[in-house]
């Protein structure tokens, strides 16, 4: 079955990034898709100390955990990435998740290219379109499909939960989800038994 990585950055394991990538799972799963939401809450992330191991190895050499959600990645047709937004910018471990990823596929099979997905940020006040384009990076240099939206992929929430009360980031999200599922679903149509 095709299926949909989602990665909270927040660090906060029930905060507002994780609860909009949670509604984005459950529109993935409507649509026929399986789908992982996983946290990096509690997680120590490190950067790439860019030591080319990886071409090597076939992995990153640090082990803090990436290499285990390269597998989950390297397994799913779609992948969708979600941060808080810290002083304009993405949160700077999931950053250094992503530069990590990106380099382990690019020194070894190049697992990224297709993927489909694409970004979520959310926020307080601002910062959340920086904060997709510094995300969309990623996207892009990998060979990865970014479907669109409505809208851009931003929501507005301070505390925990008060993110689903903007109603047009989340209808603007639930879309993307949406896209990004019926998208796969063309790219990768599942066998007929």
């Amino acid at each position: 079955m095709n299926k949909v990585i989602l990665l909270s950055g927040s660090p906060r394991p029930d905060g507002n990034t994780f609860q909009v990538l949670h509604e984005s799972l459950k529109i993935i799963e409507s649509q026929g898709v399986e789908a992982e939401l996983i946290s990096l809450a509690g997680k120590k992330i490190q950067s790439c100390i860019a030591c080319g191991k990886c071409a090597e190895l076939k992995k990153c050499v640090l082990n803090d955990g990436v290499n285990e959600i390269i597998e989950k990645i390297r397994n799913a047709q779609g992948f969708i990435v979600g941060s808080p937004v810290y002083y304009g910018t993405a949160r700077g471990d999931l950053m250094s998740l992503l530069q990590r990823v990106g380099k382990v596929s690019g020194a070894t099979d190049h697992f990224l290219s297709w993927k489909v997905g694409g970004p979520i940020a959310v926020a307080r006040r601002g910062g959340q379109t920086s904060s997709i384009q510094e995300m969309l990076m990623f996207y892009l240099m990998n060979d990865m499909i970014i479907p669109g939206s409505t809208y851009w992929n931003i929501a507005f929430g301070r505390t925990p939960g008060e993110v689903l009360e903007d109603e047009e980031g989340i209808q603007t999200i639930r879309r993307f989800a949406e896209n990004v599922a019926q998208l796969i679903k063309k790219i990768y149509p599942e066998p007929v038994s």
